[in-house]
């Protein structure tokens, strides 16, 4: 199973040598393909070979480009790899709306408990608010009717980061939120993919010029993830930009340990079994849960 993120912000070339990606810089380093899960291109002057994108397609590796802020602007995917893509597909469009709506109150619930429990982590005074959100778990019904989703969000982003806190302002906290939610979007596509699932149609998201909708839906109760790392380990700091460092401990989410119904596990491996619990969602028409994470402390493992 690949494990292994890597992360290039300097000058470098990169091409496939004996089943390696070789980045060449002032020295050349060379990892094994099939142990890496996803790669981040954040500087102007990487290029790359041909053979590297069609082996990162026939291996699912997740390959990011930044724009000019330094920020994920997009993701190459594998197109159509699996198998078993018409069944699946044909599964996600005739999903009865009874079950999308049963499937996003989990989404949902699951989102806010791990949102108070971001808030209970961070030793900031908030138990208040992260009691306010547990109770409001109870408060979410079919699909999310009364947007209780939007309810708990403005109570717990002003208590996370502060009342003046809006996360449509520009500022380095939300320039890493966007970083490590790119990271955690990407990701999931990937895993859907690989899985035989069609990004594009989602449970609750569904524009049609969004090509990552099932992704976008997904990925909510892991947000909180992120949301705790920049909480903790960047607002304390008063950074005026992200650096290449806190860049990558935002990569190295991928890395750390959620629980997940079978235990702790990395979020690499918990997306996956999101996805898979996802797929016998639909093909037992709701009869078996979705595997959905919770937030722990964090635990992250130093995968280069």
């Amino acid at each position: 199973m690949a494990w292994r993120s890597i992360m290039i912000s300097q000058p470098a070339k990169l091409s496939c040598e004996h089943h390696t990606l070789a980045i060449k810089q002032q020295q050349t380093v060379h990892i094994p393909f099939e142990d890496i899960a996803v790669i981040i291109l954040d500087h102007r002057e990487i290029v790359l070979t041909h053979p590297v994108l069609t082996t990162c397609a026939q291996l699912g590796i997740a390959l990011f480009s930044t724009g000019q802020d330094h920020l994920p602007n997009g993701v190459f995917l594998s197109f159509l790899q699996h198998s078993r893509q018409s069944k699946s597909i044909h599964l996600q469009q005739n999903l009865k709306k009874h079950l999308v709506k049963q499937a996003w109150t989990s989404i949902i619930q699951a989102k806010i408990s791990n949102q108070a429990q971001c808030l209970l982590l961070t030793a900031n005074p908030s138990q208040q608010t992260a009691n306010l959100l547990i109770a409001l778990v109870k408060k979410v019904r079919s699909g999310d009717v009364d947007n209780v989703e939007a309810q708990a969000a403005a109570r717990y982003f002003s208590a996370l980061f502060g009342l003046q806190f809006k996360r449509q302002q520009q500022n380095v906290i939300n320039s890493a939120l966007n970083y490590g939610y790119a990271i955690l979007r990407g990701a999931i596509a990937r895993s859907l993919i690989a899985h035989g699932l069609l990004p594009v149609f989602g449970l609750f998201h569904h524009n049609q010029q969004n090509a990552f909708n099932l992704a976008d839906d997904l990925i909510e109760p892991y947000r909180p993830l992120v949301d705790l790392w920049v909480a903790t380990q960047l607002a304390p700091l008063s950074l005026t930009q992200l650096t290449t460092q806190h860049k990558a401990g935002l990569a190295r989410l991928l890395h750390t340990d959620m629980l997940l119904p079978e235990g702790n596990m990395t979020v690499l491996a918990a997306i996956d079994q999101t996805v898979i619990s996802l797929i016998h969602y639909l093909e037992t028409a709701g009869a078996t849960a979705l595997a959905l994470p919770r937030l722990i402390k964090l635990n992250q493992h130093h995968h280069e």
